[in-house]
């Protein structure tokens, strides 16, 4: 990873026009903290996911844990892999609605998807994985929740290698994951859909967060521009564009993204989040 930080937006409002937009998705997005070059030169982190269920676990009442362990053990005899397939979507459906714990939603997400091994099941756990990297602050959980990501879209372009959106997934997982020593790796995968298909606005978003990662603020800038230009309503992008203004020192310009984005969110808590923030700039 780059010593620059990923400045995705400042963690109060981006949290707060996040949760307005997509309600109760687990779990809030955090910020990105910095990786130092200390943390890029050692061995990686790396925490398994065992530990993780296991802690997960923890936070059950007996009744929850009983059914758990209940379903953990359904498999029997017989049609055993559609009947892991089940079992895995009702423990993703436990932990997604009743206990709404993010990491074993998506790890069971996952398990049934690669039974399934579908493209849509396939790419739609592996966004789980990297939606939730891109706010993850811990280089530990970043690895893990790359490393589970790319699995799953290297299986998804085994069944179709011409998914551009997998391709750039691939990348992000290669920029933003801890996964790799070389994260231009990365940018090349998703520079070398955009140079097939200009209009693929997944990719210029993941090259302008990659921009701001590696401080090329000018180029990030370019790239969620080019975003707003076609989706003129894309809060994030506005809002990434704001804080890539802002960061670059163009106070005229923050603030006129900054009201844009007001303009998008009808919710006040997110407004007043705004207007404090141009406040703080002007």
């Amino acid at each position: 990873m780059k010593k620059q930080q990923l400045f995705v937006v400042a963690g109060g409002l981006f949290l707060l026009i996040l949760l307005f937009f997509f309600g109760n998705q687990i779990p809030p997005p955090k910020p990105i903290q910095k990786n130092t070059t200390k943390e890029n030169t050692e061995e990686k982190p790396s925490i398994s996911t065992e530990k993780l269920i296991t802690h997960a676990k923890e936070k059950l009442n007996p009744s929850e844990l009983q059914y758990v362990i209940s379903l953990e053990n359904s498999v029997k005899r017989g049609d055993v892999k559609n009947q892991q397939i089940k079992a895995y979507k009702q423990l993703a459906a436990f932990w997604k609605d009743t206990v709404q714990l993010f990491i074993p939603y998506a790890y069971y997400t996952s398990e049934a998807a690669k039974l399934e091994n579908s493209e849509k099941s396939l790419t739609f756990a592996a966004h789980l994985f990297l939606s939730n990297l891109q706010t993850e602050p811990q280089p530990a959980m970043q690895n893990w929740l790359a490393t589970n990501a790319k699995v799953l879209f290297e299986k998804s372009l085994v069944i179709n290698p011409d998914n551009d959106s997998s391709k750039v997934g691939l990348g992000s997982c290669y920029l933003f994951g801890n996964i790799s020593d070389n994260p231009m790796e990365g940018i090349r995968m998703i520079r070398n859909v955009v140079e097939q298909n200009p209009n693929n606005l997944f990719a210029h978003m993941m090259l302008g967060l990659g921009g701001i990662k590696s401080g090329q603020i000018d180029k990030a800038i370019e790239h969620f521009k080019f975003i707003t230009e076609k989706q003129p309503n894309n809060v994030e992008a506005a809002l990434n564009l704001a804080e890539a203004y802002d960061r670059h020192g163009d106070k005229a310009d923050a603030v006129k993204w900054y009201q844009v984005v007001k303009g998008l969110v009808n919710n006040p808590e997110a407004q007043k989040e705004l207007d404090n923030r141009i406040k703080a700039i002007k």
